[in-house]
């Protein structure tokens, strides 16, 4: 090799191993002094009277429920143009959609341009200290419910919350006032006639004649559609705090963990196919499995869990049948059973089980116990995971060990506390 070459190449990794070492350098302090805010299990979550609402689009009711965030929101010319745009829209469509429902939903969902325009003016009004920054800090993180955008700049984070919404929003009108199907047609599908379709518009666009918030009318028509529809379940026994689960919880502060190998005994529910059975045969056979562990003195709590779910606008709440079922049947003490009444499938017993975990203040480190039928237990060690992934975009627990062909360990993971608007039943 030529000499000035070899000289060359000597300065130039010489060179780049420097710029390497100061940049490092140069970025050390931050990288270790800095250090991620996790969501706060003492954070209450805000309702604004609505729980379908706060569950499903939790940004949105902030935005109304914080002063200070609803008056620059509604001050903001560019978010004001979007509100009145809307509104004439939809007046407009009242005049020419005639029969066409389809011509009616469009204006009353947003648009893909409209997300990302209002996405971006969110991040251009956000500031670290003021009103959005605040939100962000004091509510969005600590709240947990978009967890999965929580390693984002704040300013994503808020945008991406904000697409979040929306995006649910357009689908609870999709599915409830335009027909599509959801992700499972046999128990969450419409139950309307297409015909109302005119008539709610113009409900819509009365109630919000003088509305000034650019989310408005279409968190207006996904509210009322879901209602319409009878598919407010996820409202269900709230605020269970107060009512079914408070005797559970009253005990909560006084359980000494350590002389448990448990925190709790999740028993998801199986629904019956007559509409006039309140519990099934394999939901009382899993109840029963979950009373031996139980009576073994495993976990201080068993938490059943399934809500209104088969067959379909069943009247029975698989969790509060069960916990009947324990409580006369079994002999299992009221105050030692919590229940999640909004489940509607595997996936989603388990997400319930691990908020709940963390939201009353279950220790959050400690294995808990799925104790169902062979099935179903053999499907959350071996492809539930793989299935949260694909439909709740988060994978909520980690399998521990299996104790037998109807008991496992699983472990909580905080990604459970995220939002999923596109499961409006239990979001």
């Amino acid at each position: 090799m030529h000499p000035t070459i070899w000289l060359h190449m000597t300065f130039s990794i010489s060179d780049l191993v420097t710029r390497l070492l100061l940049l490092v350098l140069f970025h050390l302090p931050q990288a270790t002094f800095a250090q991620k805010q996790l969501p706060d299990p003492h954070y209450k979550l805000v309702t604004a009277g609505s729980y379908v609402q706060s569950k499903n689009y939790y940004l949105l009711t902030l935005f109304q429920q914080l002063p200070e965030v609803s008056t620059i929101l509604k001050k903001d010319p560019v978010l004001k143009t979007f509100a009145a745009n809307k509104l004439d829209s939809l007046q407009q469509a009242l005049k020419n959609c005639e029969k066409n429902g389809a011509c009616y939903t469009s204006y009353l969902k947003f648009s893909e341009a409209e997300i990302e325009q209002i996405a971006q003016r969110l991040k251009a009004l956000y500031r670290p200290g003021n009103e959005l920054g605040r939100l962000v800090k004091d509510h969005l993180i600590p709240s947990g419910a978009y967890i999965l955008f929580q390693d984002l700049p704040a300013e994503e984070m808020l945008a991406k919350a904000w697409s979040q919404d929306a995006a649910g929003i357009n689908y609870a009108i999709s599915v409830y006032a335009d027909g599509k199907k959801p992700n499972y047609p046999n128990i969450d599908s419409i139950s309307i006639n297409a015909g109302v379709l005119y008539n709610t518009a113009s409900l819509i666009a009365a109630e919000n004649a003088y509305q000034t918030s650019f989310f408005d009318i279409p968190l207006t028509a996904a509210l009322t559609f879901i209602d319409l529809n009878e598919r407010d379940q996820a409202a269900d026994f709230e605020p269970m705090e107060k009512g079914e689960n408070k005797p559970a919880l009253d005990r909560i502060s006084t359980i000494k963990w350590n002389t448990y190998k448990y925190s709790l005994i999740l028993v998801p529910g199986a629904g019956p196919d007559d509409p006039a059975t309140p519990l099934s045969g394999e939901g009382m056979l899993r109840c029963r499995l979950a009373a031996l562990q139980y009576r073994k003195g495993w976990a201080p709590f068993i938490l059943t869990s399934g809500g209104k779910v088969h067959p379909y606008k069943t009247r029975y709440c698989e969790a509060t049948e069960m916990k009947k079922y324990l409580v006369d049947k079994l002999h299992i003490p009221a105050n030692a059973i919590l229940i999640d009444p909004h489940a509607r499938h595997t996936t989603t017993n388990m997400r319930n089980a691990v908020r709940i975990i963390y939201r009353y203040g279950i220790p959050f480190d400690k294995a808990a116990l799925t104790c169902t039928t062979r099935g179903q237990s053999a499907m959350i060690e071996k492809t539930l995971i793989d299935r949260c992934k694909r439909e709740l975009n988060e994978a909520p627990y980690k399998i521990g060990n299996r104790l037998s062909a109807t008991e496992m360990e699983f472990y909580p993971q905080l990604d459970a506390l995220q939002i999923n608007p596109l499961e409006p039943l239990d979001p």
